[in-house]
């Protein structure tokens, strides 16, 4: 389920997004009106969107923006006065943040939904990914130092290391990694 957050200082704009994101699919939704509120809302929950209506704090909201985009995992889309678009989109756009002009058309704004919601799934997987990387690197060198304790302890060669913990593994019906930390109790009483 999607969650987002909104950063808007007025409750007529708070109940205008709620509504879309509800009319678009996302009922998970929690709404500050300024940004120290919504780095703590970020502390406490994963957004998957976070909407920042500018001005917010006495600023056009680009630094919270930003702020929340280098921290998080999650897509902002961040509504700036038309005046002001290019220069903070062209400001924003290395982050990552989505941006859409003021006064907001529905059109724009689903299209930018849309975007975000694209956008965020990438990174989940790209998150996943890099997840089981690290886990195979960490597998990678326990293993490791299971064959350098067998190779020290038992005076043989690394492929026999080898061959020995696939053996284990196989006649035990254990993984590998298993096995090598059984090893490495073994040898190291860890």
């Amino acid at each position: 389920m999607e969650r987002a957050l909104i950063v808007c200082n007025n409750e007529k704009g708070t109940l205008f997004y709620k509504s879309f994101l509800k009319e678009n699919g996302i009922v998970d939704v929690v709404a500050t009106d300024n940004g120290p509120r919504a780095k703590r809302a970020i502390l406490d929950y994963d957004f998957d969107i976070c909407i920042i209506n500018g001005p917010i704090d006495n600023s056009s909201g680009e630094d919270l923006a930003i702020d929340i985009a280098e921290k998080n995992n999650c897509q902002v889309i961040l509504f700036i006065k038309a005046e002001f678009i290019d220069e903070v989109a062209e400001h924003v756009e290395d982050y990552g943040i989505i941006t859409v002009s003021k006064p907001i058309n529905k059109q724009l704004f689903w299209q930018a939904l849309k975007l975000a919601r694209v956008a965020q799934r990438r990174i989940s997987m790209a998150h996943k990914e890099s997840a089981k990387l690290e886990q195979k690197l960490e597998d990678m060198k326990i293993i490791s130092r299971a064959k350098l304790l067998l190779i020290v302890n038992n005076d043989i060669s690394e492929e026999e290391a080898h061959k020995t913990i696939e053996k284990q593994a196989m006649d035990t019906r254990k993984s590998r990694v298993e096995v090598a930390k059984d090893i490495i109790k073994k040898y190291e009483g860890v």
